[in-house]
């Protein structure tokens, strides 16, 4: 198959120019194909955290402000990046492994779960002074938050993810789990919470209304299921696995496995991009996995962009089509956050 094939009357006798010319423009045509489709995430921010040390957790965003806020697990502290500015502004001290972060932009309160006691700290958006403290006795993790229903979801300890109501900052209730809950979605137009809880397996699915776990669905013999995303609208979950690496793709409708890809190893963030119709798992293998979705059955690895060992955690931020990685000092790597342009 070549150039002179495409052209009615072509004779294999043409001129050598001729054929060299069509080779080029053939040539070209496959690197600029080549070019498209491995062309996803462009470097287009770095913002250094000074002075951070040890492992970095998971983030919020404060999107009138601009400001991410992240966990610094390893430091006992979340760091305040300012995107406008482009540097840190502020850090939160005296946390106790800070694991998860949520924003409450409404009424401009910031959220922060502590391993350590399993505090979940309450400040202030713009002073950052301590307005409240709830306990969950151990391991406070993940933290989601909806803003419709102005509620607080806090994952925590050997089996529970805590509902707070989040203008009051208090508990209003509590929902049992197998063991403990790693990362979780809640569905905006439907009233469930899907959870990775993976000492016992399986992905728990929680009606919000009962206050219970309605099903649990299992990953086809992939396990450790950490990270995790949400495709509402084509009623699919993502679920990020270690053992092996591997994204297992759930139909929300059924529980069943419609799909799995490879993956670099590590990963602790998993997030759907629908702009890009992508997946981007952050692997601390030092890449992000960049997956395709062609339909909602059909999934393939696009590119995978290196960014640092350790670089595990970050947040997809479809308001600005980036995709912020925490790159942790690790020898000579300082700490850092990274953004990547979606294209």
């Amino acid at each position: 198959m070549g150039c002179l094939a495409s052209v009615p009357g072509a004779k294999l006798s043409a001129s050598l120019p001729s054929k060299i010319v069509c080779l080029a423009l053939c040539c070209a045509g496959i690197a600029t194909v080549a070019a498209q489709s491995t062309a996803s995430l462009k470097l287009k921010q770095t913002i250094p955290l000074s002075g951070v040390e040890g492992r970095i957790d998971h983030f919020a965003f404060d999107p009138a402000g601009e400001r991410l806020f992240v966990c610094a697990l390893g430091n006992n502290t979340v760091e305040v990046v300012d995107l406008r500015k482009g540097e840190r502004t502020h850090s939160i001290r005296g946390l106790g492994a800070p694991q998860g972060v949520a924003y409450a932009p409404g009424f401009d309160r910031v959220f922060v779960a502590n391993d350590k006691g399993g505090i979940c700290k309450i400040y202030d958006g713009k002073s950052f002074q301590p307005v409240g403290e709830l306990s969950f006795e151990d391991d406070a993790d993940n933290v989601r938050y909806d803003d419709e229903k102005k509620e607080i979801y806090v994952g925590f300890g050997n089996g529970g993810i805590a509902v707070v109501n989040a203008p009051k900052g208090k508990q209003v209730g509590s929902i049992k789990l197998s063991a403990h809950p790693e990362a979780f979605q809640l569905e905006k137009k439907a009233n469930r919470i899907f959870v990775n809880v993976p000492n016992s397996r399986h992905v728990a699915v929680i009606d919000r209304d009962k206050g219970e776990v309605v099903a649990r669905w299992k990953t086809d013999l992939a396990f450790a299921n950490f990270p995790m995303a949400l495709d509402e609208a084509n009623h699919r979950l993502f679920v990020g696995c270690r053992l092996p690496p591997t994204l297992v793709v759930l139909n929300t409708e059924s529980g069943d496995v419609v799909a799995k890809v490879d993956i670099s190893g590590d990963a602790d963030d998993v997030f759907y991009d629908a702009k890009q119709n992508r997946v981007y798992a952050i692997c601390g293998a030092g890449v992000i996995n960049v997956i395709r979705q062609t339909d909602p059955n059909t999934y393939k690895t696009l590119t995978k962009v290196d960014t640092a060992k350790g670089a595990r955690t970050g947040l997809f931020v479809p308001e600005q089509d980036t995709l912020f990685v925490a790159i942790p000092h690790r020898g000579s790597q300082q700490a850092e956050v990274r953004g990547y342009h979606t294209e």
